[in-house]
């Protein structure tokens, strides 16, 4: 018993320093191989509708952050088989708090793909992991319903497994290929969105059409202002990973 007490009590240094090692930077075949993933996961639709609920996971917790820091109150987060989500929060109906809660959720997996990119080339990919966690245990406590619940849970289980037995080449790959997921799919979603708002023909309630009605600014702007957050967050976070650094 007190072998296992002292083991939970030494576990949280042991993962602070897990997440503190730097890892060796990844050769040109991982970096383009992590890419071509990347990729794939975005072209193939099966590959690309499982994948995603990792943009929704994210997508969502970047509005209910943003909501809490703009002094809303957060009521709970949803994610749906479909890959779509919900996020609930409680305050004003208008105002640059709301804008602000709105404008968060399709930059929000661009903004952490950047900060991915930026841990990973000062060598912290367990470190970048370990940051996941944390982002879905956040989220995992404000979650609503059981797909949601369960969406959250696997994914967990998936970076815990990864980050607690992987290999250091594994931990490393993987790190890179969330990365560029993230960088990649959050200009993709983009791009879904604003198919799906021309199917709705002005009828539509995604973020753009709820920033249009927040602020009198047109839909298309705010598709816009989105793409080119999350393009230019692939560009520079690109550079970064390939070690052609823009900045």
């Amino acid at each position: 018993m007190s072998a296992s007490v002292d083991g939970l009590r030494a576990l949280p240094g042991e993962i602070w320093e897990r997440a503190t090692t730097v890892q060796p930077a990844p050769g040109q075949a991982v970096l383009l191989g992590t890419l071509a993933a990347a990729l794939l996961c975005l072209a193939v639709p099966t590959l690309w509708h499982l994948s995603r609920h990792l943009l929704t996971i994210v997508h969502e917790a970047a509005h209910g952050l943003v909501a809490v820091l703009s002094g809303r109150r957060l009521s709970g987060i949803r994610v749906h088989s479909d890959t779509s989500g919900l996020t609930v929060s409680v305050g004003k109906p208008r105002g640059p708090g709301m804008v602000a809660t709105a404008f968060a959720g399709y930059v929000g997996p661009a903004v952490l793909g950047l900060g991915a990119a930026w841990l990973l080339g000062r060598g912290y990919a367990v470190g970048l992991l370990w940051a996941l966690l944390v982002v879905l245990v956040l989220v995992l406590v404000q979650i609503r319903n059981w797909y949601g619940l369960w969406a959250v849970l696997v994914t967990g289980v998936v970076l815990v497994g990864v980050s607690w037995w992987g290999t250091a080449a594994v931990q490393v790959a993987v790190a890179y290929a969330v990365t560029w997921y993230l960088l990649l799919g959050a200009p993709r979603a983009v791009l879904e969105m604003q198919a799906q708002r021309r199917r709705a023909r002005g009828r539509g309630t995604s973020d753009a059409d709820m920033l249009a009605r927040l602020t009198r600014v047109p839909g298309g702007v705010w598709v816009a202002v989105f793409l080119l957050v999350c393009g230019g967050a692939l560009v520079l976070g690109g550079s970064w990973i390939l070690e052609r650094p823009l900045l």
